[in-house]
């Protein structure tokens, strides 16, 4: 596995790459590709990097895995490609973003502007076998993206951290309060987004912390016109 990265984050990361935990998780990535279908396409699996440089990072959302179905990863957490269905939880976040902003429901899955500007969508393991939600856990993406957290988390200061569900809350415990705002909230899978999710209000909650720091907020409205940024 070549380590094609945005060069702000190669640097970042430098202290990872030779660590015997990011030659293992290499070897396995790379037979696992070689073997058999792997999500997301090798070019997009540090897409979420890729597409928002270390210095440029303004809002962390989390996610676990990457979809395992066909079509549907890109490299972002929660993102889909074009033209595919909106998976259930995706669904859920855009009614949330709709009643917080009163956004109107994305026809895109497509977070690709959000990252554009500033927010980095990652997931805590950055591969998975087709078909198989969970195959790429305990390799050695956890540890690699723990370092990305923190490496922010010390090095940057007035971030939002959006941690949906326990997971997500779990990995993000170390993050100081006092230097970050992190947004905590259930899951918006099916599963818990009744349970406090729908109603959390993190979009206009992220952009008021934004503003109160002096930072520009996120467009989070942009999804259908992604390309236009």
């Amino acid at each position: 596995m070549d380590v094609r990265i945005d060069s702000s984050w190669k640097k970042a990361l430098a202290d990872e790459w030779d660590k015997d935990y990011f030659r293992h998780l290499t070897a396995f990535v790379r037979d696992r590709y070689a073997r058999q279908t792997v999500f997301p396409p090798a070019g997009k699996i540090f897409a979420a990097f890729d597409s928002c440089p270390f210095d440029e990072v303004k809002v962390v959302i989390l996610g676990q895995d990457p979809y395992p179905g066909y079509g549907q990863a890109n490299g972002l957490s929660f993102s889909v490609n074009p033209g595919v269905d909106l998976p259930r939880s995706l669904r859920n976040i855009y009614k949330e973003l709709e009643d917080d902003l009163g956004c109107r429901a994305p026809l895109s899955g497509d977070l690709s502007c959000w990252a554009r500007q500033g927010v980095l969508l990652l997931n805590a393991t950055l591969t998975v076998d087709a078909g198989a939600p969970a195959s790429h856990q305990n390799q050695g993406w956890e540890t690699f993206t723990d370092a990305a957290i923190r490496k922010l988390a010390s090095e940057r200061d007035n971030l939002v951290f959006i941690l949906w569900g326990a997971y997500a809350q779990r990995k993000g415990e170390f993050i100081d309060r006092s230097r970050h705002c992190v947004i905590t909230s259930p899951h918006p899978s099916p599963l818990s987004a009744s349970r406090g999710f729908f109603g959390s209000k993190p979009f206009s909650r992220a952009n008021a912390y934004l503003v109160s720091k002096g930072i520009t907020p996120v467009d989070w409205c942009c999804v259908d016109g992604c390309q236009n940024l």
